[in-house]
């Protein structure tokens, strides 16, 4: 696993983010608490299954909200194909299982923008 930079929060010990999706009909945010590993300054996340409603907003909206450890963070998202990342998909349910004990299912890579890697938490 590559380590991350000292100047750079580690998320290490937190259980859960928060992502919001938006709607792929209504374009309304919607929000779920999620178990997550951090790999490479990016975020995965794991869908039981493909046909979970949050995976399907990604398809058509794959601008995210990450919401991890007090910070928000604008990120992309996108499902990993197993075919085009094999080693990547193995490196993070490794990491899944070593931290959760569980890695089934649709993996999810969440790209943090470029700009300022965190935000302070809107209010709310």
């Amino acid at each position: 696993m590559c380590r991350l930079a000292a100047s750079r929060p580690s998320f290490d010990r937190e259980q859960y983010l928060y992502l919001t999706t938006r709607g792929r009909k209504t374009n309304r945010p919607r929000e779920i608490e999620i178990w997550f590993t951090e790999y490479e300054t990016r975020f995965y996340v794991i869908a039981e299954y493909p046909s979970s409603h949050w995976v399907q907003n990604l398809g058509a909206h794959p601008e995210v909200q990450v919401r991890v450890a007090g910070k928000t963070l604008v990120a992309r998202a996108r499902v990993l194909s197993p075919q085009a990342d094999p080693n990547l998909q193995r490196a993070v349910r490794e990491l899944f299982d070593k931290k959760y004990g569980w890695s089934e299912g649709v993996v999810v890579e969440l790209k943090p923008d470029a700009g300022p890697r965190t935000t302070a938490r809107p209010p709310g």
